[in-house]
């Protein structure tokens, strides 16, 4: 009789090495690839972007930026997304299941965000190879699929056609279909595509994928559901936040719409589902928004931000650093899949670190190129409020 293979379920000490391991050591592995306090110290006193490109030259950005010959900050952030997407394709193929699917996941919301600029690009008539190059890496289909999605019709039978022919072959395809059977259901019927704001339809999209990937962590149990599912959780808050704040002064606020179209866009998970989600759904300003968010402690600070406006700092500083922060955490973890999805997540924080830093130099704003938040660095406020209780 045969031995069965063992039931690997991620976060189980017994097991996880078996089938997991080799790939979380490549990602670990690149943990020294992030710059160090000293390599932002020393980007923070370029005065030019060709000092910039010689202290990165001394760092993991070295054979990136190797064929550059003059440094943007566009260039620059090509240069670093790619360097990340070619990382991540490599761990992509050295993971089995269930990691490959944790891996694939993680792409679907890029695949999203290049579809809605596709879709808002066709209706605004911009060149399809421009936004093609706009396209995050990480979400691209075939090129096929890509060139398709702008040549159908703008009117409800072309975006229809458009979903059944192209869309519905994608990973992203069952948001899609969500989407439009819970809008039939609602009485809007198929021109809802074109009625229906761009960036209304990317929320949706991305409450589904929120939703679906958060069902996938939970199904493998261990510490991925417990960190991961987490990370998901403040994800969906932020999402929640972020539709409540942006919708002040737009239709979306409106009292017939808040607790119907508003509602429906936040996610079905969360810290703050469901009881925070309802309240949100009958606010109307940012104050009644900021009383809501003083019942949840993990939120009150992050909007106290925002309310008192100073240092420059905009509650997107304050997520930025409240994510870099739990996602290190994750990082740090051993035996779960959290630790991925936190080495994507970090990179593209460190990306807009650098983009920043090149930005400031360039338009001659020093006094600002300090507002970015670090990576894995001895200064940060966290780091720093425990070793003053030492």
């Amino acid at each position: 009789m045969a031995t069965p293979a063992p039931k690997s379920t991620p976060g189980n000490m017994a097991s996880f090495n078996i089938l997991h391991g080799f790939t979380e050591a490549l990602v670990r592995g690149m943990r020294s690839s992030f710059l160090t306090d000293a390599d932002y110290h020393h980007l923070t006193q370029c005065e030019t972007l060709d000092d910039v490109r010689l202290n990165l030259s001394e760092t993991d950005y070295a054979n990136a930026l190797e064929d550059m010959n003059s440094l943007i900050p566009t260039g620059l952030q090509k240069a670093a997304v790619e360097k990340l997407v070619t990382e991540f394709q490599y761990l992509r193929t050295q993971a089995v299941e269930p990691l490959s699917t944790f891996l694939d996941f993680i792409t679907y919301e890029y695949m999203i965000e290049n579809v809605m600029l596709l879709l808002k690009g066709t209706l605004s008539g911009r060149d399809i190879n421009e936004l093609i190059a706009q396209c995050h890496p990480l979400g691209m289909f075939k090129e096929s699929t890509m060139r398709s999605i702008p040549t159908f019709e703008s009117s409800p039978r072309g975006y229809q056609d458009l979903y059944q022919t192209v869309l519905v072959d994608t990973p992203v395809g069952p948001y899609f279909s969500l989407f439009l059977q819970e809008t039939a259901m609602r009485g809007e019927v198929s021109n809802v595509l074109e009625e229906v704001e761009i960036e209304i339809i990317k929320s949706s999209l991305i409450k589904y994928w929120i939703e679906d990937f958060a069902r996938f962590v939970d199904s493998l149990g261990g510490e991925t559901a417990t960190i991961m599912g987490d990370l998901l959780k403040v994800r969906a808050d932020t999402n929640a936040i972020n539709i409540t704040l942006n919708s002040f002064g737009t239709p979306l606020n409106e009292p017939a719409m808040r607790a119907s179209d508003r509602k429906r866009l936040y996610p079905s998970v969360g810290h703050l589902y469901p009881a925070g989600t309802s309240m949100l759904a009958d606010v109307s300003d940012e104050d009644e928004l900021g009383r809501v968010l003083e019942l949840f402690p993990l939120y009150s600070s992050i909007w106290n931000v925002h309310a008192a406006g100073g240092d420059g700092k905009s509650i997107d500083d304050a997520f930025y650093e409240r994510d870099v922060q739990m996602l290190e955490l994750a990082f740090e973890g051993q035996m779960h899949f959290g630790a991925f999805y936190a080495y994507v997540k970090l990179k593209e924080q460190e990306i807009r670190n650098l983009v920043w830093v090149s930005e400031c130099i360039l338009q001659q704003q020093k006094e600002e190129i300090n507002k970015f938040v670090p990576v894995f660095s001895f200064h940060a406020p966290w780091r720093a409020g425990s070793k003053s209780r030492r």
